[in-house]
């Protein structure tokens, strides 16, 4: 069976690390490229590289991620590809926590998550096609001292994939879940000269995003951890 086609992209969280070089890359494959965050005039520079549109929504806000969609339907057409890649963390002893900060954690990641994936189903599942990505982390599956709060909201996130995939994979509609399991290379954090390669390079995260898309359904990944050679596992 050949992978299916995609020619419309939506990145949630957008920004100029991971988000940015899964804009380039799906740019690069042909795709229309919708790009959303708080404050869209940090994406001006990235809107002018690829062609993408940017869109101002905070995905905590259901009102918010109903407008997007509605808008991003009119001006970029039935989205075949919506990534939820917007993060908030917290760090702190588990007795100092500031409860707020805490429940912001939660909005941002999970319910976000949440929001944006229903608001992506509802379109996907009736038309038989389209894929759903989120964005995890180290946090996923690993609940670190210190970072209770972003260990819980990216484990919610990362159950909330894996039930979709079971219930939306049926109807045609392919949900996956990365791990991003290390640092992310930017220019404020390159790797070391004694161990290249050490952090993640977001060009190389975004080659696997793409690759998943191709995959035919009769071999469907709904989660895929991404690593530097020389992370612990």
């Amino acid at each position: 069976m050949t992978a299916p086609k995609f020619s419309t992209a939506l990145i949630v969280g957008a920004g100029s690390g991971l988000s940015a070089a899964l804009a380039r890359s799906f740019s690069g494959a042909g795709m229309k490229v919708a790009l959303a965050a708080r404050r869209v005039d940090k994406l001006a520079a990235l809107c002018a590289q690829t062609g993408a549109q940017a869109f101002a929504c905070d995905a905590t806000q259901r009102a918010d991620v109903e407008r997007l969609f509605g808008v991003v339907d009119d001006r970029i057409g039935a989205l075949d590809v919506v990534v939820f890649n917007a993060s908030y963390r917290v760090r702190g002893p588990i007795v100092d926590l500031d409860a707020t900060e805490v429940e912001r954690t939660l909005m941002v990641s999970a319910l976000g998550g949440f929001l944006v994936a229903q608001a992506a189903a509802r379109r996907m599942a009736p038309r038989r096609h389209g894929a759903i990505l989120f964005t995890g982390a180290s946090a996923s599956t690993k609940g670190y001292a210190q970072s209770a709060p972003f260990a819980m909201a990216k484990f919610a996130l990362r159950g909330l994939a894996q039930s979709m995939a079971r219930e939306l994979a049926p109807q045609g509609v392919h949900v996956a879940h990365f791990v991003i399991d290390g640092g992310i290379r930017s220019e404020s954090r390159v790797a070391p000269p004694d161990s290249p390669d050490s952090l993640l390079d977001p060009d190389a995260i975004a080659a696997s995003y793409l690759h998943l898309l191709t995959q035919p359904r009769s071999a469907w990944s709904w989660e895929i951890e991404l690593r530097p050679w020389v992370e612990r596992f």
